[in-house]
């Protein structure tokens, strides 16, 4: 829903809201206040009941079921919270820290914390309002039914989070996320390769007018349709030259200004569409995808970890991951007055692969993984991956250990190399 609703929408305050809705307290909130209405509900609803009908179903005993619901939901939900922040910590010694977010929005995890918070609120509320004699006998036999929906709900729940931390916070499941959302960057951006803009063929002008960032760090979205907005109501054509992904400060450029001069109030609007912050973030940046995965794999290779297979299976997985993309070829341009740099495929394969090639040098299963998965990318698409891909293998038979490969080993090496 959220990559369908980035793709329609590319307005800042849509990607905000699209992030806080990842957050996990925003699904608790909400669980908490559908709690309290049911509360409210019931009397409202219990008003249309004969008073008689609830000591016939036995809606006295809806006390000592809440009370029952509240005492473990209370350690029902710590519990559980325990666990989700040590499957967080897991996930960040045994991939990397940058994968722990995509943990954080997992919607399992936060539907079951919301349901177990929600239940604990709603059971809290429902003794607070029986004590204070807010409830009919009627009104107790609603109050009752939506405790036994609410226990449905909780056993549901519980079913979910047992099945669901089978896997949850593991090596498999954090490469699976980080694969998701890396594959799902690329192919955003191979919609629109220049985010809607026209491609750069030629530099900005040099009395084009540099227009810098007045924060420091990285650009995780820009708003093309502000920037597009504002450059006609000024008669400007853009440049953008700092892409999502790029570490900015107040001496760097984030684009370059053709037409006439505008002062600082002017270029507010500008700025301001660039939203940046202190971690990178998925959604307009490919690259970062590929260097998580990348870290992945170097994590594993560490001698700490010795664990060539995992970074055998993220070379598999960055050869799926980058397979769709294609260098050049023609978009739909959205806005005519922005021009926009290319993404090099140089770039994405040698963050993907170079760092990989640098710490498994010793290990030639690894090696040889690493030359067919570039020899893969050069067959699939010649045009797009060969030259790139020809370049990293260069680069990973200099940095082979020929102290630890045998002559033989790295015969094999040069003939795999050879073939792209």
């Amino acid at each position: 829903m959220h990559s369908t609703l980035l793709k329609l929408f590319n307005i800042k305050s849509v990607w905000l809201i699209l992030r806080q809705l990842r957050k996990i307290w925003v699904r608790t909130v909400s669980f908490a206040f559908l709690a309290l209405g049911s509360v409210v509900l019931a009397q409202t609803l219990g008003r249309l009941l004969p008073l008689s009908l609830g000591e016939k179903l036995g809606a006295g005993a809806v006390e000592q079921v809440l009370n029952i619901l509240a005492t473990s939901m209370l350690a029902v939900t710590t519990f559980s919270l325990s666990i989700a922040v040590s499957a967080f910590s897991t996930a960040a010694g045994s991939a990397t820290p940058r994968a722990t977010a995509l943990l954080q929005e997992d919607h399992t995890t936060q539907n079951v914390l919301a349901t177990f918070l929600g239940a604990f609120l709603f059971s809290l509320v429902g003794i607070v309002a029986l004590k204070a004699g807010y409830y009919t006998q009627a009104g107790r036999l609603v109050l009752f039914a939506t405790t036994v929906l609410m226990i449905a709900f909780v056993v549901v729940a519980l079913l979910r989070w047992i099945s669901h931390l089978s896997n949850f916070g593991r090596i498999e499941d954090t490469l699976e996320r980080v694969e998701i959302a890396a594959a799902g960057a690329l192919n955003r951006r191979l919609e629109k390769p220049w985010l809607g803009g026209k491609p750069q063929k030629q530099p900005p002008p040099a009395t084009a007018q540099k227009v810098c960032s007045q924060d420091i760090g990285f650009v995780q979205h820009i708003d093309m349709g502000a920037v597009s907005k504002c450059a006609k109501e000024l008669d400007l054509n853009v440049w953008v030259v700092a892409l999502p992904g790029a570490f900015v400060h107040r001496a760097s450029p984030l684009m370059y200004i053709d037409g006439p001069t505008v002062d600082d109030a002017g270029l507010a609007p500008l700025r301001a569409a660039f939203s940046c912050g202190q971690r990178r973030s998925f959604d307009q940046d490919p690259k970062f995808g590929l260097i998580v995965m990348s870290e992945i794999a170097s994590r594993a290779l560490s001698h700490s970890v010795n664990d060539p297979g995992t970074a055998i299976d993220v070379i598999g997985r960055l050869v799926r991951i980058l397979a769709p993309w294609r260098s050049g070829g023609d978009a739909l341009v959205d806005y005519p007055n922005i021009t926009v740099p290319s993404l090099q495929t140089e770039t994405l394969i040698e963050q993907a692969f170079r760092p990989i090639a640098r710490d498994g040098a010793e290990l030639i299963e690894v090696q040889i993984r690493l030359h067919k998965a570039l020899c893969s990318l050069a067959e699939m698409d010649a045009a797009t991956f060969r030259a790139a891909s020809a370049k990293v293998s260069q680069d990973a038979l200099k940095r082979a250990d020929k102290r630890v490969l045998t002559t033989q080993e790295m015969r094999r090496l040069e003939q795999i190399s050879a073939s792209i």
